[in-house]
C-alpha cells in the first residue's frame, strides 16, 4: 500500500474537538484501524492572561471547532470519520474532503512526527531540533508508540538522558 495518509480537516461542534478526538482514537484502537488513520490533532496554542496581577498560562483551541485528522482516504475511514459523534463533515467543497497542502500543515504548526526511527539502539544520532540542537546523541531506548527516543546526550562532560520526538534526531552518516 504506497498510498501516503495526508491530513484532512474535519468540523465539529463547538467545544467537542477533545471528546471527537477521543471518540476517534477509541474508534481506531478498537477496530484496529491505525493503518488507515495515523493521527488526530487539536491544535493548541498556549496563551498568558494576567488577572489580579498574576500571570496565567493556558491553553487554548488555535482553530475553534476543528479536527485534524491524518488518514489516507478509503470509503471506510471517510465513514468513520464522518460517523464519529460530534462530527458535522469534512471541510471541501460539496462532499469531497481535499487535503491540506505540505505548506499549510506547516504554518498550522502541526508536526508530522515519522511512523518509524531510521536509527538503532546504541547508534549516534544528532538533535536537530529544540534545546538540544546540534549535540550528537547515543540512543538508548525507541519507543515507536509514542513516536519518541531516549539518547544520552554528553554535555559539560557528563551524560544526560533526553527524550526527544524521532523528528528531533537524525542518523549520523
Amino acid at each position: 500500500m504506497s498510498e501516503k495518509a495526508k491530513w484532512y480537516v474535519v468540523h465539529t461542534y463547538s467545544g467537542y474537538e477533545n471528546k471527537v478526538k477521543a471518540n476517534l482514537e477509541k474508534t481506531i484502537e478498537n477496530r484496529n484501524l491505525h493503518d488507515l488513520v495515523h493521527d488526530v490533532q487539536v491544535p493548541m496554542e498556549e496563551q498568558v492572561e494576567e488577572k489580579d496581577g498574576k500571570r496565567k498560562v493556558t491553553m487554548k483551541k488555535i482553530f475553534p471547532g476543528y479536527v485534524l485528522v491524518k488518514m489516507i482516504m478509503t470509503d471506510d475511514s471517510w465513514y468513520i470519520v464522518r460517523n464519529t459523534r460530534g462530527v458535522t463533515g469534512f471541510v471541501g467543497p460539496g462532499s469531497k474532503p481535499v487535503p491540506l497542502t505540505d505548506d499549510e500543515v506547516n504554518s498550522m504548526g502541526i508536526i508530522d512526527l515519522p511512523v518509524e526511527a531510521d536509527f538503532e539502539v546504541g547508534e549516534n544520532v544528532k538533535v536537530v531540533s529544540g534545546p538540544l540542537k546540534d549535540f550528537t546523541a547515543t540512543v538508548e531506548e525507541i519507543n515507536t508508540e509514542k513516536h519518541k527516543v531516549k539518547a544520552l546526550v554528553s554535555m559539560f562532560g557528563r551524560e544526560t538522558l533526553a527524550e526527544l520526538d524521532f523528528n528531533q534526531v537524525e542518523k549520523l552518516d
